[in-house]
């Protein structure tokens, strides 16, 4: 049984970070997923697949897995470049604005 551990990254949706501080231990697909012939839909029956563990630490997911026989490979997340503008939101309404305002 083979598991990956990783960092969920931030929602495109959102600028904030909620639901990123966490580790998540999610098993890989042992097999295809085969699709029905009667209705299109996608079906499996690998119950594993399904499974997503979270964890406040990656020690403690790697600590999970070890205790349990998995085989977990890690992905490190990648850094993310903060965005800090001097006036924050308020510069989109400044009034001391020294070019011409555009949409």
């Amino acid at each position: 049984m083979r598991a990956r551990i990783y960092k969920p990254a931030k929602t495109a949706m959102s600028s904030g970070t909620a639901k990123t501080n966490f580790w998540v231990l999610e098993h890989v697909a042992e097999q295809a997923r085969s699709v029905d012939p009667l209705m299109g839909w996608t079906s499996s029956d690998d119950t594993q697949a399904q499974v997503k563990l979270t964890f406040d630490t990656k020690e403690a997911a790697l600590d999970y897995a070890a205790a349990k026989g998995i085989q977990a490979s890690v992905q490190e997340p990648k850094a993310r470049k903060l965005n800090i503008r001097a006036n924050g939101y308020a510069e989109n309404f400044a009034t001391d604005r020294r070019g011409a305002w555009t949409h």
